[in-house]
């Protein structure tokens, strides 16, 4: 099973940026990327998700002005540019992959992706 690697999680004071990377081991990114995250005490959130086919990309609406994906197939890499953030921002993110799915306009469930990352922490206090 293809194993994903996240990095570029850090303690950031409210308002800064982190960007983070998900790469995979040995072999080539799925069709579908997504960041996950998960806060204690609250349930996995499906924050953003990118296709390779065509680059289209989907936002939840917490995340949506703030962050952005983006896929770069030569590094083998989806990246998640965080911008303006917040302390409820603060949580474990990682990345999904799944060669089969299309990520489309609609939740993101962690049960449609065969591939995970082990986390890297982020969190937003001053």
């Amino acid at each position: 099973q293809l194993q994903l690697m996240e990095s570029g999680g850090a303690l950031v004071q409210p308002g800064g940026s982190l960007r983070l990377a998900c790469a995979a081991a040995g072999s080539t990114l799925p069709h579908a990327v997504a960041w996950f995250r998960q806060a204690p005490g609250k349930e996995r959130e499906g924050i953003s998700c990118i296709n390779r086919s065509d680059g289209s990309k989907w936002y939840a609406d917490s995340v949506k002005g703030r962050f952005t994906i983006s896929r770069d197939n030569a590094k083998n890499t989806v990246d998640l540019q965080m911008n303006t953030l917040k302390p409820e921002d603060t949580a474990t993110y990682y990345c999904a992959g799944d060669r089969d799915l299309y990520c489309e306009g609609r939740s993101l469930s962690g049960a449609d992706f065969t591939s995970w990352g082990q986390g890297t922490q982020v969190t937003v206090s001053s």
